[in-house]
């Protein structure tokens, strides 16, 4: 693939699972609406955008990811204008994303974009939507969402610190404990915030934090285990909350 063609496609693998999990999380709780296919629209269309925007920021090379940024911004005025065409009032929830998208900006301004608090940001600015999804579908128990958000940020963040065990702190001691420790206090608080369907899958996450590191498994291999980590929280939440 040219340098020209790789511009229009994120590298972060992990990313596409935290496009759709806290999405569906939203979406199964209120209940799917056909506006939800309009929504993830733009939202996929947002999130293919932020990759060549960012670039553009990080390296200042417009002439590689000026076009694919100029495509993914029409891409996502046209989804955007069908959107508000029949739900506008989702437009109020856009704010909640401009501040963690100014710390994704300022990071990739600084070439820190694998620092662990820009990470946690995007975790964080992902995760929101959750509550549009939610509102989309009609959904009206704002407790019942924000749970739902504290899962899919709970969720998310472990996998930041999951993953920097296995690649850039994979023989970092100090920071495997940090994860394992976190992954056991996302148990315990789910055994009091979640419904009990919640905690079984989250023990396995404890597991494969503790576990994981410890083995020879290659970061490919590692990579394609998320994906069915993903799939299981996501089903998970799909029988609990659904």
């Amino acid at each position: 693939m040219s340098a020209s063609r790789r511009a229009y496609v994120p590298k972060q693998h992990g990313a596409w699972a935290m496009l759709a999990v806290p999405f569906w999380f939203g979406m199964i709780a209120s209940g799917a609406k056909p506006v939800h296919a309009l929504l993830f629209a733009v939202w996929l269309s947002a999130y293919l955008l932020s990759y060549p925007l960012l670039q553009w920021v990080r390296t200042g090379k417009k002439s590689l990811y000026g076009r694919p940024t100029f495509v993914y911004a029409a891409l996502l005025a046209a989804s955007g204008s069908a959107l508000a065409a029949v739900r506008l009032d989702l437009a109020r929830w856009l704010p909640a994303f401009l501040p963690m998208l100014l710390v994704n900006i300022i990071y990739a301004s600084k070439n820190r974009e694998r620092a662990f608090w820009n990470d946690i940001a995007a975790v964080v600015q992902f995760s929101l939507i959750v509550f549009v999804a939610y509102d989309a579908g009609g959904g009206r128990d704002w407790p019942l969402a924000g749970e739902l958000f504290g899962l899919s940020v709970l969720y998310f963040a472990g996998t930041v610190f999951f993953v920097k065990t296995i690649i850039r702190d994979r023989h970092n001691r100090r920071f495997y404990r940090l994860s394992v420790a976190y992954h056991a206090a996302v148990v315990a608080v789910a055994a009091v915030w979640f419904p009990p369907g919640m905690l079984p899958p989250l023990v396995v996450l404890l597991v494969r934090a503790a576990w994981t590191p410890r083995t020879r498994l290659t970061v490919k291999q590692t990579g394609m285990l998320e994906i069915a980590y993903s799939a299981l929280v996501a089903v998970s939440a799909g029988a609990v909350y659904g």
